[in-house]
């Protein structure tokens, strides 16, 4: 694991409670971004603990960078900020996890392996967060925007691969996923591959913020769907 905080008494106090656990190891601590970037090339951690707030690279702009080169670590975002727009911009960016730094230490932990393993983990006031965005007023003209962003961007799956990504959204995992489409899990996961690629995303979490930014409606957008089968 990296961590990377502008903070040189945080690094030192998570790489204390993280190198105290017998199966997590701190390979190298970042000042900054462009630190960050030149450890993780040298180092090829499996997880990054990344601050959101640093001079110069930020955490977010870090972490799109990281996660756009081959075989990018797994990411979980660590800050004292919990505002909407860090949160779901984190998520956005590609993060798979994001919590606070007033975390009690056995749930920092508990959220890098569970990252490390490759699945979300969000802090109690994150998870709130992300729900009200998805579930709050769609008033505003940005909201409108994104919404239609996002709906073109899935317009682009066929009907068995949007029906695949519903149910990611929902949070079922690959075995919920096959129960629910009478399909194998063997296919669930060649559509979640196609989901990947189609919609240029690094993760589930980044699938189910698309789905949610389009509204979570029941049918794609009746835009040229492919047919599909099986």
């Amino acid at each position: 694991m990296v961590i990377v905080d502008d903070e040189q008494l945080v690094r030192m106090a998570l790489r204390l409670v993280i190198d105290g656990e017998p199966d997590l190891t701190v390979v190298a601590e970042a000042a900054d971004g462009d630190a960050a970037l030149a450890v993780v090339d040298e180092q090829r951690p499996d997880v990054v603990l990344m601050d959101v707030r640093m001079p110069g690279r930020d955490g977010l702009d870090t972490t799109r960078e990281l996660l756009a080169r081959p075989a990018p670590p797994r990411v979980l975002m660590l800050t004292t900020f919990d505002s909407d727009d860090l949160v779901l911009g984190a998520l956005r960016a590609g993060a798979l996890g994001f919590v606070l730094k007033d975390t009690p230490p056995p749930r920092i932990l508990d959220a890098v392996r569970t990252v490390a393993d490759g699945h979300p983990a969000l802090s109690p006031a994150a998870t709130a967060r992300v729900i009200a965005a998805a579930t709050g007023p769609d008033s505003s003209h940005s909201r409108d925007r994104t919404r239609e962003a996002a709906r073109e961007r899935l317009s682009v799956l066929t009907e068995r691969e949007w029906e695949t990504a519903r149910a990611v959204a929902d949070g079922l995992g690959n075995p919920e996923i096959a129960e629910r489409l009478h399909i194998t899990v063997a296919t669930v996961k060649a559509h979640t591959g196609s989901l990947f690629a189609k919609l240029g995303v690094e993760n589930r979490v980044q699938i189910a913020l698309l789905v949610r930014d389009a509204g979570h409606p029941t049918r794609r957008r009746a835009v040229d769907r492919p047919s599909d089968v099986g």
